[in-house]
């Protein structure tokens, strides 16, 4: 849950996994991944995910991240963004893929 004031400064920017794997004790579907956010260097994210996709998949991938949040630990490791792109009916994370190449750290929001 995040406060009124989180929300309001809620800042949204755009990323790029260069790592991912998975957690290999995670009851759920799970994966930690490195997200390149250019000058902003490199954030940590932990996420469930879809059966969809395995974490080799998601390297190279855009994604949309809330960049300003405080840390969250999250099966053990901190998380010090949080990947949006929620679906509802399976409560998983999905990452976002623009069609077009966008320059990571850009701010969307």
């Amino acid at each position: 849950m995040a406060t009124y004031e989180e929300f309001m400064n809620i800042e949204i920017r755009v990323g790029r996994v260069v790592r991912a794997e998975h957690f290999a004790a995670a009851r759920k579907p799970a994966v930690k991944m490195w997200i390149d956010f250019g000058e902003m260097g490199i954030l940590t994210s932990s996420a469930q995910i879809t059966r969809r996709y395995a974490a080799e998949g998601l390297v190279g991938g855009q994604v949309l991240a809330v960049t300003n949040f405080p840390p969250r630990t999250i099966a053990g490791f901190s998380s010090q963004v949080l990947v949006l792109g929620a679906v509802p009916e399976e409560g998983d994370v999905v990452l976002v893929r623009p069609d077009l190449e966008v320059v990571p750290g850009t701010r969307v929001l």
